[in-house]
C-alpha cells in the first residue's frame, strides 16, 4: 500500500514539474531567455564590485518602455554603497551608517535602467536606456543592459561571498520566473588589441523565462482574415481578448478623443480601448491579395485600438509553410527563424528603424502595413482549406487569436480565372473600407 502511494505521489510531483516548464516553453523559440550575469571585477575592502549584464537571448519578446525593473533579496546584511548605469527606486533605512551614506540599505532592492542623456560620470556601456531592451533576434546590439554595482557589508573572497536569492524581473510587466543564482566559469574578457585574454575575479547566472500564461487570462492581441477570392471577412472572435475592459472602452467617433491629455500613459499601464467586438488592443489582418502563375502576394495590417500605448521597436512573427521561399517584404524589415534545423516555416517582421518602428497609438495613424511576394511550391501550394493562412501569429512575443478553423474564406468551387478577377476587385473593395475603420 506504501510503495503504491508513494508512486502515486511521486507521478503527481512529476507532473507538476512538466507542466510549470510547459507553462514557459515556446515552440517557436525554444532556448529564448533573459539571462543575467554577474561578473565581479574587483574586491573591496568589505564586499566587492560587480558589472551586472542583462542579456536578452529571446528571438522576438523585446522589453518596451517603461523598461525593466530588476529585484533580489541579500543573503546577509549586504548595502549597495554605489551604482553606476542604473539606481536603486528606494534608499531605505540606512540611519545607523555615519559619514558615508550607501545608495541603498534595503534587504530587497529594487532596481531601474538610468534614461538616456544622464551625465557620462553616471554611464556605462549598454546603460541608460531607459530598461528598454531589444530581442536578440530583432538587433543584437541592442539586446544588452548593463549597470555597476558596489556592495558592502558583504564578503570579499570567491569563498565568503553569498549568492543574492529570490530574482524577480519584470519586463516591463508580469510573465517572467527567475531560477536561483548559479556560479559558472569565470567570464574571459579580451582585450581591445585581441592580444591578451583577462578573467574575472567571479561569475554567476541568473535564468529568466517567459510564460504569457503569467500575464493574462486571455491574449493581447487577435486575428482577422479576407482574400480576393471570398468577399467575407472573417473577423477577430468575439471577446478574442475578454470583455472586461467593456464597460471603460470608447467609441472611436467620441467626443472624448479631442480632450487634452487623453493618450498619456497612466502609471498603472492600464489600457484604454477602442469599442470593438474583439476587445483587444492589437488586431492583425492577413489579406490573401493576389495570386500569380508562379507567385502569390499577402497584405498585412497591424492595427493599434489603444488610446495609451504605442509600441516602440515592435515585432511580428508568423508561422505559415510557404515562409520558406519568401521573395520580397515591402515596407516591412524581416528575419527567417529557424528554432528547429529541418524546418523553414517561421519569420519575424518588424519596422523600418526611424520609418515605422513606432506603432502609433489608436487613431488615423495607428496602423503599419506590408506587403510579402511568395514564390509557390507546385506541390504544396493551394488556396483551399485555409492553406494559405498562417497558423500562428505572435504580436510583441506574446500569441495571438486566430479565427476557427471553419470561419476561414472558403474557396469557391467554381473559380474559374474570369471568377477570380472579379472577386479580386469586389474583395479589394471590402477590405480597404474594413482596414481604415
Amino acid at each position: 500500500m506504501l510503495s503504491a502511494t508513494l508512486r502515486f505521489t511521486l507521478c503527481i510531483v512529476f507532473l507538476m514539474i512538466l507542466f510549470s516548464q510547459a507553462e514557459s516553453y515556446d515552440p517557436l523559440d525554444p532556448f529564448g531567455n533573459i539571462t543575467i550575469k554577474w561578473d565581479v571585477i574587483s574586491w573591496t575592502p568589505d564586499g566587492y564590485v560587480a558589472l551586472v549584464s542583462m542579456y536578452n537571448f529571446q528571438l522576438y519578446r523585446h522589453i518596451m518602455s517603461p523598461g525593466w525593473t530588476l529585484t533580489w533579496g541579500w543573503a546577509k546584511k549586504e548595502v549597495i554603497w554605489s551604482m553606476v548605469g542604473a539606481q536603486t527606486t528606494e534608499q531605505g533605512d540606512c540611519s545607523k551608517f555615519k559619514g558615508n551614506v550607501p545608495h541603498c540599505c534595503k534587504k530587497n532592492p529594487t532596481v531601474v535602467d538610468l534614461l538616456p542623456g544622464v551625465p557620462y560620470n553616471q554611464q556605462i556601456a549598454n546603460c541608460c536606456k531607459g530598461g528598454v531592451v531589444a530581442s536578440w533576434g530583432q538587433d543584437p546590439a541592442s539586446a544588452i543592459s548593463s549597470f555597476q554595482i558596489s556592495v558592502g557589508l558583504a564578503g570579499t573572497s570567491n569563498k565568503t561571498v553569498k549568492l543574492p536569492t529570490n530574482f524577480t524581473l519584470l519586463g516591463p510587466g508580469p510573465g517572467y520566473t527567475c531560477g536561483p543564482a548559479k556560479i559558472v566559469p569565470s567570464t574571459v574578457i579580451l582585450t581591445p588589441d585581441h592580444r591578451r585574454k583577462t578573467q574575472v575575479l567571479m561569475t554567476w547566472n541568473v535564468t529568466c523565462t517567459y510564460s504569457q500564461l503569467l500575464v493574462a487570462k486571455h491574449p493581447s492581441c487577435c486575428v482577422s482574415f479576407s482574400s480576393f477570392y471570398n468577399d467575407t471577412i472573417t473577423p477577430c472572435p468575439k471577446c478574442s481578448c475578454g470583455c472586461h475592459n467593456k464597460k471603460d472602452c470608447i467609441m472611436s467617433d467620441s467626443k472624448k478623443l479631442k480632450m487634452l491629455g487623453i493618450n498619456t500613459p497612466r502609471k498603472d499601464n492600464a489600457a484604454l480601448l477602442q469599442c470593438t467586438h474583439h476587445m483587444c488592443p492589437i488586431r492583425v489582418h492577413w489579406h490573401v491579395k493576389i495570386n500569380y502563375k508562379e507567385y502569390w502576394r499577402v497584405k498585412v495590417a497591424i492595427t493599434n485600438f489603444n488610446y495609451k500605448m504605442n509600441y516602440t521597436q515592435w515585432t511580428l512573427v508568423a508561422q505559415h509553410p510557404n515562409l520558406n521561399n519568401v521573395t520580397q517584404v515591402f515596407s516591412f524589415d524581416y528575419k527567417p527563424l529557424v528554432p528547429y534545423p529541418s524546418i523553414n516555416d517561421t519569420g519575424m517582421f518588424y519596422g523600418m528603424k526611424f520609418y515605422n518602428d513606432l506603432l502609433m497609438e489608436a487613431g488615423p495613424t495607428g496602423n503599419v502595413q506590408t506587403e510579402i511576394l511568395l514564390k509557390k511550391d507546385k506541390n504544396t501550394f493551394t488556396l483551399k482549406q485555409g492553406w494559405a493562412f498562417p497558423r500562428k501569429i505572435y504580436f510583441n512575443g506574446d500569441e495571438c487569436q486566430l479565427p476557427p478553423p471553419d470561419a476561414y474564406p472558403v474557396l469557391p468551387n467554381s473559380a474559374h480565372n474570369s471568377l477570380l478577377s472579379f472577386f479580386t476587385i469586389i474583395a479589394s473593395s471590402y477590405v480597404f473600407i474594413f482596414l481604415i475603420l
